[in-house]
């Protein structure tokens, strides 16, 4: 079955090259150029994976990128700047991208980003240990298989790369976590851009877990995080 791209670009030369391509490599792929309309068509479409330029008519980028966040906690997320300064591009993760290509970008590595982010969501079961549904921690319950953390005056739905941040800390409780290992288990390599965005998911999971004091994720200074629970 053919994997469904939704491209949201709104310069029509590159949004039909690319649209093109991306039909002639396999992908059922819609085109949308007005963020305005995205979600509509969205909803009808269904994709397995987002490729969002930043900058849009009505609505921009990041915006759309945090509704379908919300709705869509594991949705993959490539977003598209011009942009050049690092405050860019955290703030695309943090509206919940799961990569990102700088313009101007080649076809190969886009479609290359594409397999990776869609293979990344993958289940392997195979190679996971069993893992019990409900997590109890501290205060707070998570539901695996939700992506929903419970707690004292919280109840939130966690993106794709935070359930993969919080499942490590969970499985190694109490236990130094080099930093290098939980990018590459994620990510698959630990470049610059990466261990900024892992930074990203750790603040946020901090915000989670802040009404609990028996709960800490302890930065180890050239190491990397110990999950301490008490």
């Amino acid at each position: 079955m053919k994997k469904k791209v939704l491209y949201i670009e709104d310069e029509p030369f590159l949004g039909k090259i690319v649209h093109e391509t991306l039909e002639k490599e396999g992908f059922d792929t819609t085109l949308v150029a007005d963020g305005a309309k995205v979600m509509q068509v969205f909803n009808e479409f269904v994709p397995d994976i987002c490729i969002i330029d930043i900058m849009l008519p009505n609505v921009d980028g990041y915006t759309l990128g945090e509704m379908i966040r919300k709705r869509y906690p594991s949705m993959p997320i490539v977003f598209l700047t011009a942009k050049t300064e690092t405050a860019d591009v955290i703030k695309g993760f943090e509206s919940g991208g799961t990569d990102y290509i700088r313009k101007p970008f080649s076809i190969e590595e886009l479609i290359a980003r594409i397999d990776n982010q869609l293979k990344l969501i993958q289940p392997n079961q195979s190679k996971k240990p069993a893992t019990t549904a409900v997590v109890h921690i501290g205060q707070y319950k998570y539901h695996r298989h939700q992506y929903e953390l419970e707690g004292p005056s919280l109840e939130v739905r966690l993106s794709q790369r935070e359930h993969e941040v919080l499942s490590i800390l969970i499985d190694n409780q109490n236990k130094a976590i080099e930093r290098k290992d939980i990018l590459q288990t994620i990510w698959g390599d630990d470049s610059y851009f990466n261990s900024r965005n892992l930074d990203v998911y750790i603040r946020k999971l901090r915000e989670h877990f802040s009404n609990d004091s028996s709960i800490e994720i302890i930065t180890l200074k050239g190491k990397g995080y110990l999950f301490s629970v008490k």
